[in-house]
């Protein structure tokens, strides 16, 4: 499948799709790491947000103490809001956004000094822009049925552009900024000066803040001069309307400022995995890396050959109904010239990695996806990419037969470079619709990325059935050192646990560490 929208994403994360839509989306994110960055960075908002809510706020009078000392500011009019704060939503395949939060300072004090893009609500590559002196000014409004809707300000160059927005009401006074994409009709898009869609782009808003901001990647547009983003909204705070608002952006002035650092096509083969390096390029908010990866000819052909395999045994059908398919992807770290560790794509929860986004596109070759990767702006005179390993995506054909009666006395267990899993349960639900089998699987991963992927049962009669599983690899290990793993499988069509079963595991996802850290120096060198 399709990597889902973020809006998917989150909605997935809280539990507020249907069952159908869970399984889907949870077998994709398994197998999927750039949407799997993206439940986590939710996961992880969510504890931050529950422990945050938590921090006693600085004292109500805090803003008039220190603009007592601020001259020739004058006072704002307070707007004391609760502390409850809303998620990123990102409609944009793979894109990830980094949004800082501070909720023991008033936002708005900040923003009263110096708007959006002094804040902790954005990323410290955009304030880095803002330090350089990149915003523009703009304040297009637009009024209807008593609420206005303003653009103030725009930083713009060529890896983004991102723009601050306010609601106001007939008063002038600011309201939630929150425009509901997802369910309220309310579009935003925006194209260049040759008519082409900017696809990936997102949102980010938090309540106590007189701001949200609109973003749009604009990593894959280098030949983009002008941007014009187009506003339709027709609901506001629950109150229906028509407010239309177009922001025209001049890039050319700024698109000057990019760097660019020719790779010339690095390549090396790693498990095989080819790697080819393309470009870095930095502008005054993002540093992105350009990179491709795909299988080498004879792991295609090895790929090729299994899957016919499989389409044999089990039927093109219920193959087709599986996501097995061919993926590449790398894990990957960028060291400084004293050798410490600047950017990272491994996941991880005790230290940033500095990454911003990270997208990829299918570009036709076996397993072949373009990727680029951005990060926030580091002032270092030289820049070291270094390999730590390859994914890919393997055909295999793994299978336990067993009574589902007697996995108590006689465990099924399913060991796989590393990977162990074992069949805790075999049910019919009790509650929903939905009355397919469910199969729970418990042990532990080699790496928080890695993963089983699909999966076919058979019952004691030959009948196939397609599966969709969900659950979770937590960086948490048990006493083996393997990351603790929870799967559900369910047995899509399979309402009545049989007396025998066969379980299939034909496609994992599996992470291989390079042999030699392949070194290619980005700049400085």
């Amino acid at each position: 499948m399709n990597c889902p929208t973020v809006d998917k994403l989150s909605q997935f994360t809280d539990n507020l799709l249907s069952k159908e839509e869970q399984h889907t989306i949870e077998m994709h994110v398994d197998s999927c790491k750039s949407c799997s960055k993206v439940v986590d960075a939710f996961k992880e908002e969510n504890r931050f947000i529950e422990e945050t809510l938590q921090t006693p706020l600085l004292p109500e009078n805090f803003t008039d103490l220190i603009l007592e000392q601020v001259e020739p500011y004058r006072k704002p009019k307070k707007i004391w809001r609760n502390a409850t704060w809303k998620r990123v939503a990102v409609s944009a395949a793979g894109l990830v956004l980094a949004v800082g939060i501070g909720v023991t300072v008033n936002p708005s004090f900040a923003q009263f000094l110096g708007g959006l893009f002094s804040t902790d609500q954005v990323d410290d590559g955009l304030k880095m822009a803002a330090d350089a002196g990149l915003i523009q000014r703009v304040d297009l409004q637009v009024e209807d049925q008593g609420l206005t809707f303003v653009v103030e300000d725009v930083i713009a160059d060529s890896s983004r552009v991102s723009l601050s927005y306010k609601i106001l009401n007939k008063n002038g006074k600011p309201m939630d900024t929150d425009l509901k994409f997802h369910e309220s009709g309310n579009t935003v898009t925006a194209s260049d000066q040759n008519g082409r869609e900017i696809g990936q782009w997102g949102t980010s808003w938090q309540e106590g803040s007189d701001y949200g901001n609109i973003e749009f990647s604009m990593n894959n547009y280098s030949e983009s001069e002008n941007v014009t983003i187009r506003f339709d909204l027709v609901e506001m705070n629950g109150v229906k309307g028509n407010w239309k608002l177009e922001v025209p952006i001049d890039l050319q002035e700024n698109r000057k400022l990019t760097k660019m650092v020719d790779l010339k096509n690095a390549t090396s083969v790693h498990h095989g995995v080819q790697v080819q390096l393309k470009k870095l390029q930095t502008a005054p908010s993002t540093a992105a890396l350009y990179f491709e990866t795909k299988f080498t000819n004879d792991e295609q052909q090895n790929f090729e050959a299994a899957k016919l395999m499989l389409e044999d045994k089990f039927g093109k059908n219920i193959m087709n109904s599986l996501v097995l398919g061919d993926s590449t992807e790398i894990m990957y770290h960028i060291e400084n010239e004293d050798g410490k560790v600047i950017y990272s794509t491994e996941r991880t929860e005790s230290e940033a990695s500095g990454m911003l986004q990270g997208s990829g596109e299918d570009i036709g070759a076996a397993g072949g996806t373009k990727w680029v990767n951005s990060f926030v702006p580091k002032d270092e005179n030289q820049l070291t990419f270094v390999l730590d390993g390859v994914y890919k995506t393997e055909a295999t054909d793994i299978s336990k037969t067993f009574k589902p009666d007697s996995i108590k006395k006689d465990p099924v267990v399913f060991d796989f470079k590393g990977n162990q899993l074992t069949v805790h349960s075999v049910k019919k639900p009790l509650f929903g619709e939905d009355k397919s089998v469910i199969i729970k699987l418990k042990g532990g991963m080699e790496s928080p990325d890695a993963s089983f992927g699909d999966w076919i049962a058979v019952d004691g009669e030959g009948n196939s059935y397609p599966t969709t599983y969900s659950g979770s690899v937590l960086n948490e290990t048990d006493e083996n050192g393997r990351h603790i793993a929870k799967f559900d499988l369910q047995l899509i069509g399979l309402e009545e646990v049989p007396e025998d079963l066969t379980l299939h595991l034909v496609s994992t996802r599996s992470y291989y560490p390079v042999e030699n850290q392949w070194k290619v120096p980005l700049m400085g060198e």
